[in-house]
């Protein structure tokens, strides 16, 4: 199965930007690959002057919401590194069952690389520092801007390697791989992914 891949644009975020951040990106990609009767809802960031749209699923909220917050603790454990979320879209298909396999396999079809630079700086008690912490802030939402750009320009130039949909399905069934190590950016889930499909999972 071909396997598509995108890389976006790395941010450096503060440690309190990190959720909005995420929430918009990994909302925004599931969003966009939504299938069924949705009903989108926007979402006005609290930190940016920009609004999204999430699908309006409980269970895509819980999840997107379960790994921003572990993400969120590996970074207090590894603060100023730079470090890599992988959003991979897969289908579910049956095998034949031996002593080392599953009955079931993924084939994933699409991942999505969200990258940050994740910088502690110290807080502003001059009015030099606050138009600093402002001017970037200003930088950042303008990349988070170009970010969504690059999202919506991939989805809608890649669609040959998408999946029949099935009926009855709001979404494809989809994973989101955190840092688990302070070594690798994705640890031995990711080492595992690849013997699973047989595909490199670092595609320009």
């Amino acid at each position: 199965m071909n396997c598509e891949a995108c890389q976006l644009k790395e941010l450096e975020v503060e440690h309190f930007e990190i959720s909005e951040v995420l929430r918009c990106i990994l909302h925004t990609i599931v969003f966009l690959r939504a299938l069924g009767l949705v009903q989108p809802k926007d979402v006005d960031l609290e930190l940016f002057e920009i609004t999204y749209v999430q699908c309006g699923v409980v269970e895509v909220e819980k999840k997107i919401d379960e790994k921003i917050e572990h993400f969120i603790s590996w970074v207090e454990k590894h603060p100023n590194k730079k470090s890599q979320i992988c959003l991979s879209f897969y289908e579910v298909k049956s095998k034949q069952p031996s002593w080392f396999t599953n009955k079931t396999e993924r084939l994933y079809w699409e991942q999505w690389y969200v990258n940050l630079n994740v910088t502690q700086r110290p807080k502003p008690y001059s009015e030099s520092a606050s138009e600093e912490r402002s001017s970037r802030r200003a930088m950042l939402e303008a990349s988070l801007g170009e970010v969504l750009s690059q999202i919506i320009k991939f989805v809608n130039e890649k669609k040959d390697h998408v999946p029949p949909i099935s009926e009855g399905v709001i979404y494809f069934p989809y994973e989101i791989t955190i840092p688990s190590s302070p070594d690798s950016a994705f640890g031995m889930d990711m080492i595992k992914r690849m013997l699973q499909t047989g595909h490199p999972t670092m595609l320009s």
